[in-house]
């Protein structure tokens, strides 16, 4: 092919580059983009699972803060938990919803570490709601991390206490239904109430904008620990298309239509300052 100029469809010049030969200097690596803090890339999670894009945040945003020596993971019991094996920084495994309680432990002893919880919906917001909530009330300078699919995914997919109206589970096949089942908990609404919180913010990782403002909202939950303001929360809302009995390639469009609807996104509550709407 011939060194020439050409036109595009829409009239914008465009240059074509000779292909006849080789290169000059062949390809090279621009830079390295492996994650620093994850040990590999593999998992045994189920395909188009959400948790990996969030866990790739929460590492990205310990490295870039500085914190990668400092950082004490809380690790709750679920999916997530067979991720610890790529996670390089100390971690700390929980009983079943107790991670917010040990976590509360370690920094105390630990004051100056930056700590953190990683907890399903089931560990969270089931077995240890009342773990949570005591620890945003009593303002422990902690940030608990929530990944919510709305589902116990290690137990084959049952019902938890976020999942939406409407939604099939394992044990809800017709739909969670209010009569029979009760309403969902809209725990990032529940504890930006509390006094103790001084950061809160609800995310999900369906599409680039969602992992990138998930990105934001762990920064600046991170942040709000480093400076001693208390209690943080960011709630990631994360794909489980086997447990949601779909397709892989509709997972992302189900969190984001169906309990993304009712688990709006946005931040609630910054430097102890509720946030109306959204944003």
């Amino acid at each position: 092919m011939s060194d020439e100029t050409n036109v595009t469809s829409n009239g914008d010049p465009l240059r074509v580059v000779p292909s006849d030969t080789a290169p000059v200097g062949g390809c090279r690596k621009k830079g390295n983009f492996e994650p620093a803090l994850t040990l590999m890339g593999e998992h045994d999670l189920c395909p188009g699972c959400g948790e990996p894009l969030a866990l790739r945040q929460i590492l990205d945003s310990i490295e870039e803060l500085g914190q990668s020596q400092t950082a004490i993971g809380t690790i709750g019991i679920g999916c997530y938990t067979a991720l610890t094996s790529l996670m390089d920084i100390d971690l700390i495994q929980a009983l079943h919803g107790r991670a917010p309680s040990v976590a509360t432990g370690a920094k105390r002893m630990r004051p100056d570490s930056l700590v953190f919880t990683l907890q399903g919906d089931g560990d969270m917001v089931n077995e240890g709601l009342q773990e949570v909530i005591h620890t945003a009330a009593r303002g422990e300078n902690v940030t608990c991390i929530l990944l919510n699919n709305g589902v116990f995914g290690e137990t084959g997919g049952h019902m938890t206490a976020t999942t939406v109206l409407g939604q099939r589970t394992k044990n809800s096949i017709d739909g969670r239904n209010a009569r029979e089942h009760g309403y969902p908990i809209l725990i990032g609404d529940l504890l930006s109430r509390l006094q103790g919180t001084a950061y809160c913010a609800r995310a999900s990782v369906h599409d680039a904008k969602g992992v990138h403002r998930a990105r934001r909202f762990i920064d600046r939950a991170f942040e709000s620990q480093l400076k001693g303001q208390g209690f943080s929360f960011v709630e990631i809302l994360t794909m489980c298309p086997t447990g949601w009995f779909l397709p892989t390639a509709e997972g992302p469009a189900y969190l984001d239509q169906e309990l993304g609807a009712v688990h709006e996104v946005g931040e609630m509550k910054k430097d102890g300052i509720l946030i109306e709407q959204g944003g």
